[in-house]
């Protein structure tokens, strides 16, 4: 059992590190150390945040996890630098939530999972949606089988990102260190179809396209079609081409007895809610279960923290592990993988990395 707060670092201080800031905060984390390698991120947030003017700052991560020695750190870089800041935090004895997606390539989720489980630390892959009250909800009907059979369930991210959004941060868009649409904005809801229709998927068959972002290496729209072992159907669509901006983020779950849909900016609202056994108020749900978030971030990291303090202290495994971390990014892998040889792909996948689809779009253009 713990009786001191956690000392928590943060490995990262950019788009996302505010909800990271603001999480462990709220949850009363001893924030002992933050981590960027660009020194004005740091100040920035400290600033922010009201921090200690003198929390220390650090520019190497493993110089931090050596004299900070954190229970817990957060890794929100660049999604190419996960894997190997993890290994190395994981190797230091840190328990970690790891920014989706945990990393680029099964290998490495694999290594993280392994090295996790022989060093004893729990490893939490940051999909925070899964706590958002209007998917909760949907996962006790699921749990609850009010939906009796299911027959298929469709994600849609229709969501606008331009050129000011990739210039700001090169890495963007690439293969090496991040991917394209379906990994970086899609991620979430993808996981959530995936856990709310079974996880298990055998089969996939997709497109992808890079429509209107030439100036980034990957896909700008996704469309793919998932079968899994229950014998549902999925359907996903993810693009960043929506004019003039960001759209909708929504989940559909459709059953023999049940039909739900939830809708706003994050999947943070229930906009239809129907089962057979009438069991509740549709429109009371509605309004129990709405969130008015201010971005697409949603208010899931604070509950995520709090359940990763949980596990620690209870030693059990992260309600977001790193497994569940690993089957999001699976899933997105046998997406561009079957989009790039024009066939199904059976899942699970041995290994697969986004590093595999470098230059595709350019040889494609230039075979067209």
């Amino acid at each position: 059992m713990m009786s001191n707060p956690l000392r928590y670092a943060l490995i990262g201080c950019g788009r996302i590190s505010p909800n990271h800031i603001a999480a462990a905060k709220e949850n009363g984390f001893d924030i002992v150390a933050v981590c960027d390698l660009v020194p004005e991120n740091m100040k920035d947030k400290i600033l922010k945040f009201d921090l200690p003017r003198d929390l220390p700052q650090y520019t190497d991560y493993r110089e931090m996890l050596e004299k900070e020695k954190p229970d817990l750190a957060a890794i929100c870089t660049e999604s190419g630098k996960h894997a190997a800041i993890a290994l190395d935090c994981i190797r230091a004895g840190c328990n970690l939530i790891i920014e989706k997606p945990m990393a680029l390539s099964i290998r490495d989720a694999d290594a993280i999972i392994a090295l996790s489980r022989e060093k004893g630390v729990k490893v939490c892959a940051c999909h925070q949606n899964r706590f958002n009250k209007s998917v909760q909800k949907i996962r006790e009907a699921i749990e609850k089988n009010r939906f009796g059979r299911l027959l298929h369930g469709a994600a849609h991210i229709r969501w606008n990102r331009d050129w000011e959004y990739y210039a700001r941060a090169r890495w963007r868009g690439t293969w090496a260190q991040d991917g394209g649409a379906l990994m970086n904005q899609c991620i979430h809801n993808i996981d959530l179809l995936r856990w709310m229709l079974g996880d298990e998927v055998t089969e996939v068959f997709a497109y992808t396209d890079r429509l209107l972002h030439p100036y980034i290496e990957a896909e700008d729209l996704g469309i793919a079609l998932i079968r899994f072992k229950n014998g549902a159907y999925g359907l996903i669509e993810g693009t960043t081409n929506i004019y003039p901006k960001n759209l909708e983020e929504t989940l559909y779950i459709f059953g023999e007895k049940g039909t739900v849909k939830g809708g706003g900016q994050s999947v943070n609202v229930i906009d239809e809610w129907v089962f057979s056994d009438a069991l509740d108020d549709p429109e009371q749900v509605k309004r129990e279960h709405h969130e008015n978030p201010p971005n697409v971030y949603g208010f899931g990291h604070i509950p995520l923290y709090a359940d990763m303090a949980m596990a620690i202290r209870d030693d059990r495994e992260p309600y977001v592990s790193a497994e569940d971390g690993k089957r999001a990014l699976e899933l997105v892998l046998a997406i561009y993988l079957s989009a790039a040889e024009g066939r199904p792909v059976r899942l699970p996948l041995a290994d697969c990395s986004t590093m595999d689809f470098a230059g595709r779009f350019e040889r494609e253009n230039l075979d067209g």
